[in-house]
């Protein structure tokens, strides 16, 4: 633990935190709060979201209180949907005035996603030291924008000054969920968890908090290849908008060797049954593979800003760290890869080997120690 700073713990410590629309901007604020939480007990700890967004539902869950700001991001697909988008900048910007005026925050912390813009943005304008986490190589526009304003900025990879002043950049990695260190313990409570059987090899299929069609129409397109692996069942997690829609298409018939589900709640379970993973190639997956060692194939969204999410996969690929599939090419191409690795032990433990090279476990304790600093000076 780090040793306080005397004249900090005379008042009682208040931490803000904003992140979310997503799971990957949502999940690192909620480790940086739990380990606030170690460091700093009686802090009192805000998270502020978008509302509606998986943060109103998931921040409660997690025992936190959070303030809803009514803001969305900007459509590049639908130019007129962006015609209330000045009013809900405004409201949102007034509304954080409020919120920082109420609960009078030590630092204010973002990591990324629309609603972190109003909050991060106000507290600079009223001089209240904030930091901001970058998850990925491409920052996106709110992290871009707001680093000029803020006091650090925490990123995952070298070479960020071409987006981030030099001075403010500190390299932390992602954070990612406590629960996933030591897994190799969970492996049985995981199987009596999901009901899957300890003694076959487990396919965890993800599509990130939202689903991705690709991935679950290429797994339909390939169920009769997954139905006839003998020793392998599948963990399939569809998202909650696709759910309802690939039961129907199974008839309501879900193979005796998966289970299907909207959404896993129980992460580390999951991981701790894998033996391969396919999923998207969002940053805080790529981290939390990292941390628990498992080979993986990569199918990036082709639908995120600046194409992030392939120069995450590339990354990796380049250094045989993962196999990569385009989104255009899933259909055709998923199945021979899962069929190929299961039946090549050595390449799945080259993947996984050479994967956890890129862990940075510490992540989260580095991004509070910078904290810390900011409550200090």
């Amino acid at each position: 633990m780090t040793s306080h700073n005397p004249h900090t713990d005379q008042k009682r410590l208040s931490f803000i935190l904003s992140g979310g629309g997503t799971g990957g901007h949502f999940y690192p604020a909620l480790a940086i709060a739990n380990k606030l939480k170690q460091h700093y007990p009686d802090a009192s700890i805000l998270f502020v979201g978008a509302l509606g967004k998986i943060e109103m539902e998931k921040a409660p869950l997690a025992g936190y209180a959070i303030e809803g700001l009514n803001i969305g991001g900007f459509q590049r697909s639908n130019l007129l949907r962006n015609i209330g988008l000045p009013y809900k900048v405004i409201s949102s910007l007034i509304r954080s005035r409020k919120i920082l005026n109420k609960y009078k925050p030590s630092v204010v912390i973002g990591t990324g996603g629309y609603a972190s813009f109003p909050l991060i943005y106000t507290a600079s304008r009223k001089k209240i030291p904030s930091i901001i986490q970058e998850q990925n190589f491409f920052p996106g526009i709110t992290n871009k924008y707001l680093a000029k304003y803020v006091n650090k900025v925490c990123t995952v990879y070298d070479g960020m000054e071409k987006y981030f002043p030099a001075s403010k950049i500190v390299v932390t990695g992602n954070p990612v969920r406590e629960s996933l260190q030591n897994l190799d313990s969970k492996r049985i409570e995981a199987c009596e968890f999901f009901k899957l059987d300890p003694g076959k090899k487990t396919l965890l299929v993800l599509g990130g908090s939202l689903g991705a069609r690709t991935i679950n129409r290429s797994v339909l397109h390939g169920l009769d290849t997954l139905k006839a692996l003998t020793g392998i069942q599948i963990l399939w997690q569809t998202g909650k908008i696709y759910y309802e829609n690939i039961l129907e298409q199974l008839n309501g018939k879900v193979p005796s060797n998966m289970v299907l589900l909207p959404f896993i709640d129980q992460m580390d379970y999951a991981y701790a049954l894998a033996d391969l993973v396919v999923c998207r190639a969002g940053a805080i997956s790529l981290s939390e593979l990292a941390i628990v060692k498992k080979p993986v194939i990569l199918i990036p969204s082709p639908n995120v800003a600046e194409d992030h999410q392939t120069k995450n996969a590339l990354s990796l690929t380049e250094k045989d760290a993962a196999m990569l599939i385009r989104d255009e090419k899933a259909n055709e191409e998923l199945m021979p890869a899962i069929v190929g690795l299961f039946s090549d032990k050595e390449r799945m433990k080259i993947l996984a080997d050479n994967i956890s090279k890129f862990a940075k476990p510490d992540a989260t304790e580095n991004i509070v120690r910078e904290i810390i600093k900011l409550i200090n000076d």
